[in-house]
């Protein structure tokens, strides 16, 4: 597989500048979509943008947003016509009676197996100690982990979580320190740095993340999910919270039921979009080590992975982006 140079990625962004293939009139016309602000949103968002630009001739428009407001935005305006890397499990009650009213059709997953959260430990520390992986091993061996927890910064989500399974786990009681990290940015340096080191680490990450993608890290085997406990652990009042694994979270792409009715062919390409975690986490540190935009890291995935998204168009489609790209 090729890998892009940010110059040759730079370069090659006058693609997505360049006009679209004349279609039919009224055979795509104009689409909006949004684009969240995150990394791995905004590859997402210009990867989809390019491909219906230069495979379906689109006349695509970018609205940049975040969940809530994207919801809202279909809920009071009916547009965008396409919110992808939408988090579901944080859009509340209003996308839920969207998709009931029948005006927002769900069309499956964008990040494959959806959003992962866990505890993390590095590869070479695994390799050494196989009885690491295991969250049992760690309670029985904190030392080898050195003996800390590296947690999230107070006002996350994931904090609560933690401060709720920590003490289910008996993390503590094994003699392991909870340390809280006052940001993000602490939390991720603590990771390359020890794993720069080859020193120890134990703590909680996600992804798709730039971190997970630069450094080889294991999920610690926590055991069985458990949707009570699980429940219980989101709530910072919850007491006596049992022991439970982190599921991945849902991320999908939607699409109003009008756009799906009027562009079929647009919405079977976006049902097929899914992205594996693993691939979006080298993208999106690849996009950090060289400063690049969503643009470029669109390019960097097109480039490197088409054998990945050619699978998910038709065979227009798939000849006009050919010519595209093999100029």
């Amino acid at each position: 597989m090729r890998h892009l140079t940010l110059t040759t990625a730079t370069t090659a962004l006058t693609l997505l500048a360049a006009p679209a293939f004349a279609q039919d009139s009224g055979e795509c016309g104009e689409v909006s979509i949004s684009e969240m602000n995150w990394s791995s949103a905004a590859v997402v968002t210009n990867v989809a943008n390019f491909i219906m630009e230069q495979g379906y001739g689109c006349d695509v428009s970018i609205v940049p947003s975040d969940t809530v407001p994207a919801v809202t935005s279909l809920a009071e305006n009916g547009e965008p016509d396409i919110v992808t890397e939408l988090w579901t499990n944080s859009t509340g009650e209003v996308y839920e009676r969207l998709k009931e009213e029948g005006r927002v059709e769900e069309l499956g997953a964008v990040l494959d197996p959806g959003g992962v959260e866990g505890w993390w430990i590095p590869a070479y520390l695994a390799e050494e100690h196989p009885e690491l992986t295991s969250i049992e091993g760690i309670l029985e061996n904190p030392e080898l982990v050195g003996s800390r927890f590296h947690n999230c910064p107070e006002g996350w989500g994931c904090r609560v979580m933690n401060d709720n399974l920590l003490p289910a786990f008996g993390v503590e009681e094994a003699g392991i320190e909870i340390f809280n990290h006052g940001s993000g940015e602490t939390l991720a340096t603590s990771m390359a740095s020890a794993y720069e080191s080859e020193e120890p680490w134990f703590g909680y990450y996600w992804a798709p993340t730039a971190p997970l993608g630069r450094y080889d890290m294991v999920s610690v085997d926590m055991g069985e999910f458990d949707e009570e406990a699980h429940a219980a652990a989101q709530n910072a009042d919850s007491d006596n919270v049992g022991q439970t694994s982190f599921p991945a979270a849902p991320v999908s792409t939607a699409v109003t039921t009008s756009f799906a009715e009027e562009h079929p062919d647009l919405t079977d390409f976006l049902s097929n979009m899914t992205f594996e975690v693993d691939t979006m986490n080298q993208i999106v540190a690849w996009m950090e080590e060289n400063s690049a935009s969503g643009e470029e890291g669109a390019v960097y995935f097109l480039t490197n992975y088409q054998d990945t998204w050619s699978n998910w168009i038709n065979d227009t489609a798939r000849e006009n982006l050919a010519s595209v790209l093999n100029q």
